[in-house]
C-alpha cells in the first residue's frame, strides 16, 4: 500500500489545470482569471456630485454675499442644460454631472431658503467638494485585472461596470458522483430491512460547492455489473468522478471492473490510512483535447468518503482550477488532554475546537479535543466536529499540551 503522501504525489502528477474557457460572470465566481481586462472607458465618464445639494462657483461665494439663486434642476441621469449662470446655484442630485463651472457642492444640510434663493450656510466652501471628478476611479485603457487574478463578487461588480458579461477563466470543474449499493435508498424512502440512506451523495455535493465545482449526483447504480458499466461510460464526460461504495474486496464490490471495463486505468488501489484504506484512483480515457477523467473510488462509509475527499479530491480540484498549494489545508493544533492511539496506519479522528486559533488572541495554535466516536459510519460524531486529527502510524500517548496535525472541515 502507498502512504498517504505517495498517493496524494500520484493524484497531484495526473491532475492539469483545465483549459481556459469563456464563461458568463456568476458561472465564473471563484475562479482564476484567464484574461486581462481594461477599462472601457473613464470612471466616472463625466465630474459627478456625491451628494444631494447645490452645484455652486466658490468665486460666488464671498463672506459678503452667500446667497445664490436657484437654476435648473440636474437628475442623476441627466445631463445639465446650460451653464451656471452668474451668482446662482443648480439643484443638484448625487451622481449627477455638474454644469459647467460649478466647482464645488453644497450639501442641502449646510443650506436654507430665503424666498425662492438658496443660503449657504457652511463657513467654507472649498474646490472639489463633494466632487468626484472624471477619471477619477480609473481612466480608459487602464488595467483592472491581471490574468490570474481570482474573482471575488467584487471583481465580477467591476467586470460588469465595464460592459463585461463574459470572461475568459480556468473554469470551475465538472463533478460527477455516482453512489452505488444495492443497499442504499434515497433519503426521502424509509430504509427495509438492510438497507440505509443515501447520505454519501448529499455530503458529497455540498463539498464539491465548497471547492467550487460544479457537480451532478447520479441516481443510485445496482450492484449489477452490466448497468454499472453503463452508467460508468455515461460519467466519464466529466472532470472529475466519484464513485462511492463497492471498492473494498467483497464479492459485491464491482466497481473497480466496471472502472477497468470502462477504459479507465488504474493508478493505485488502497492507501495505508485510516478510515479509508480501500481508496482506488484511475484515469478516464481522453475525451478528445480534453485529459481523461480524474476517478476516485472512495469507500461507502461515511468518514471514509469524507476523509477521501479532503485529503485526494479536494487538491485534485484545486489544480484543475489552476490553484496553487495542492497539500491539504493543514493547520497545526494543540490537544486538550492525553491520548493514546494504537494503530498500524495514519488515523484520521473527528476532533473540534476548544479555542480556535482565531479567538485565542495570540498566533498560536488553537486547542482541539479528540471526540469520542464509534467508527467510520458514526456521522453524529462527524457532524460535532470541526475537522480531523491526523495521527501517525504506530503506538503512543499524545500528550495534553502536544502539537498536532489538524484537517479543518472548512
Amino acid at each position: 500500500m502507498l502512504t498517504v503522501e505517495e498517493a496524494l504525489a500520484e493524484v497531484i502528477k495526473e491532475a492539469r489545470p483545465l483549459p481556459p474557457a469563456e464563461r458568463s460572470l456568476l458561472d465564473s465566481r471563484g475562479c482564476l482569471l484567464a484574461e486581462n481586462v481594461a477599462a472601457d472607458a473613464d470612471q466616472p465618464p463625466f465630474d459627478k456630485s456625491l451628494v444631494d445639494g447645490y452645484a455652486v462657483r466658490i468665486s460666488d461665494l464671498t463672506s459678503a454675499n452667500r446667497r445664490l439663486k436657484i437654476g435648473e434642476t440636474i437628475l442623476a441621469g441627466q445631463t445639465p442644460t446650460r451653464r451656471l449662470g452668474p451668482y446662482e446655484a443648480a439643484v443638484i442630485m448625487t451622481g449627477a454631472p455638474l454644469p459647467p463651472e460649478a466647482d464645488a457642492v453644497v450639501m442641502h444640510e449646510h443650506t436654507r431658503f430665503v424666498h425662492e434663493d438658496v443660503v449657504v450656510d457652511a463657513p467654507e466652501v472649498r474646490a472639489g467638494q463633494n466632487i468626484l471628478r472624471r477619471g477619477r476611479i480609473c481612466r480608459q485603457g487602464e488595467l483592472l485585472l491581471q490574468s490570474g487574478n481570482r474573482l471575488s463578487p467584487t471583481s465580477l461588480g467591476l467586470l460588469a461596470s465595464v460592459g463585461r458579461t463574459r470572461v475568459r477563466v480556468i473554469p470551475r470543474p465538472t463533478l460527477a458522483i455516482l453512489p452505488t449499493g444495492d443497499e442504499l435508498v434515497e433519503p426521502a424512502q424509509v430504509p427495509g430491512p438492510g438497507q440505509i440512506r443515501n447520505s454519501n451523495a448529499v455530503m458529497l455535493e455540498a463539498l464539491a460547492v465548497d471547492h467550487i465545482a460544479f457537480s451532478r449526483v447520479f441516481p443510485i447504480a445496482p450492484d449489477e455489473p452490466g448497468e454499472l458499466h453503463r452508467i460508468v461510460q455515461e460519467c466519464l464526460v466529466f472532470d472529475v468522478l466519484l464513485v462511492t461504495g463497492g471498492v473494498s474486496a467483497g464479492q459485491r464490490d464491482l466497481v473497480p471492473a466496471a472502472l477497468e471495463r470502462s477504459g479507465v486505468r488504474q493508478v493505485f488501489h488502497k492507501v495505508r490510512m485510516k478510515p479509508g484504506k480501500p481508496l482506488w484512483f484511475g484515469i478516464g480515457p481522453q475525451r478528445g483535447e480534453q485529459p481523461g477523467t480524474l476517478v476516485f473510488g472512495l469507500p461507502g462509509n461515511p468518514a471514509s468518503t469524507l476523509v477521501g475527499f479532503l485529503v485526494f479530491v479536494a487538491p485534485a480540484l484545486q489544480v484543475l482550477a489552476g490553484r496553487s498549494g495542492p497539500v491539504p489545508a493543514e493547520l497545526s493544533a494543540r490537544l486538550d488532554f492525553e491520548f493514546l492511539h494504537r494503530g498500524d496506519r495514519a488515523t484520521y479522528r473527528p476532533a473540534r475546537w476548544v479555542e480556535p486559533p482565531s479567538g485565542t488572541g495570540t498566533s498560536g495554535p488553537g486547542v482541539i479535543e479528540i471526540l469520542d466516536w464509534a467508527g467510520s459510519a458514526d456521522l453524529v460524531g462527524m457532524a460535532r466536529a470541526d475537522g480531523f486529527v491526523i495521527l501517525g502510524a504506530g503506538d503512543r500517548v499524545f500528550q495534553a499540551g502536544e502539537i498536532v496535525r489538524f484537517l479543518p472541515l472548512r
